[in-house]
Formats: structure tokens, C-alpha cells, sequence
């Protein structure tokens, strides 16, 4: 993949960001198995919302953006957006494991 810095057309920009995109696609795929596993390990439906854990979450993504020298904000905005989504498929999951 060509590096940003190294882009001359809005071609190499946007093939970059193509692949960036898969990439995260994947990892994500891999966040929502984990969400399987936290659906089948949790023994109550009470415990899929944990506004203390989300709130932990988007503070790591908060402090990884900035490290990583992107917006704080846009992490958070993106993370929280992530987060319901997670805790959106997590009670299907629970709620489709027939205990």
C-alpha cells in the first residue's frame, strides 16, 4: 500500500483508504466474536449494558487517537457509535441463546 505522504492522485488516496477500510472490517468482525463469547459468558441479560465499561472504552479510544495523532472527539464519536452497535448485537445474541 502506498504511504498518504506518498499519494499524487485521488486514485492512490482512495485505493488506500479501500484497503484501510477492509482491514478494519475484519478487526471488527473479530470485536463482534468477542461480543459472541461476552453473550455466552454473561449470566444475566442485566449485565450486556455496562455504562461504566462503555465509558472506559471510549476514554481508551479517546487516549489511542490521540496517541495515534487523530481527533479525540472523532474517536469518541465513532467508539460510542461502535459500542451501542456492540451492545445492540450482544442482547440479540444473548436473547437467541435459548437459556
Amino acid at each position: 500500500m502506498i504511504e498518504p505522504e506518498d499519494c499524487k492522485t485521488m486514485a492512490e488516496v482512495r485505493a488506500g483508504v479501500d484497503e484501510i477500510d477492509r482491514g478494519l472490517a475484519a478487526l471488527i468482525g473479530t470485536r463482534f466474536a468477542f461480543m459472541d463469547a461476552a453473550a455466552r459468558i454473561k449470566p444475566e441479560r442485566a449485565q450486556v449494558r455496562d455504562e461504566a465499561r462503555k465509558g472506559q472504552v471510549i476514554a481508551n479510544a479517546r487516549a489511542n487517537a490521540e496517541s495515534c495523532g487523530w481527533p479525540s472527539e472523532a474517536a469518541a464519536a465513532v467508539w460510542d457509535a461502535l459500542v451501542e452497535a456492540s451492545i445492540a448485537y450482544e442482547f440479540d445474541r444473548f436473547d437467541g441463546r435459548g437459556v
